[in-house]
């Protein structure tokens, strides 16, 4: 069964009773990335109230209400989160206080709102695990490879020059079989290809 994220970053900021919320939903890799988005929106916006977020990240999933009433902020963001059914998605919402007291159905429904705003922005992607593959080859068959990486929009993380080329490649998981295939059959089997896990 497939899983979504977003393909990018989205915001959105509404005002209830001179209270301004802002929302941000934004792909992530993990809890840690999570974590580290979630440090620089607070830095980016140190005169907010309360910073209430919501993280569906497979096993690493969580809220916080960042001092709102208890189930008032992260639970109502989550549950957003869960009615996009998207994974790998972090959803902070930035809380400006005006002055006036919403109640805790007021902040029920503001917290909901704001995020659902952004979550109107966004495009959902299907989410591809992606894995890697070590390629080594002789520098002759290194070009043939690279354009094989591009035309395949894979990504090359790391290249090592010695007495061949060690190249590693970040690709969708399920594709990883075929394309060491593809890559021994591209240089008359001289590529040496090594599906990592």
């Amino acid at each position: 069964m497939p899983t979504y994220t977003l393909a990018s970053p989205v915001s959105a900021e509404i005002d209830i009773r001179k209270s301004r919320f802002i929302a941000w939903a934004l792909p992530v890799a993990d809890r840690d990335e999570a974590m580290r988005e979630l440090e620089r929106l607070r830095a980016e916006h140190p005169g907010a109230t309360h910073v209430c977020w919501a993280l569906l990240a497979g096993g690493q999933s969580g809220m916080s209400d960042d001092g709102e009433p208890s189930g008032t902020a992260g639970r109502p963001i989550l549950e957003v989160l869960r009615h996009h059914e998207v994974d790998g998605v972090l959803a902070a919402v930035a809380r400006y206080y005006g002055g006036i007291k919403l109640g805790a159905g007021g902040l029920v429904r503001a917290y909901t709102d704001a995020i659902a705003s952004a979550m109107q922005l966004a495009e959902r992607v299907e989410r591809i695990e992606q894995g890697l593959i070590g390629v080594e080859v002789d520098y002759a068959d290194e070009a043939r490879v690279r354009r094989w990486i591009e035309q395949h929009e894979c990504e090359l993380v790391q290249s090592e020059y010695g007495m061949t080329v060690r190249l590693v490649v970040r690709m969708a998981a399920g594709a990883r079989d075929a394309a060491a295939a593809e890559l021994r059959d591209l240089t008359n089997g001289r590529a040496r290809v090594e599906v990592r896990t």
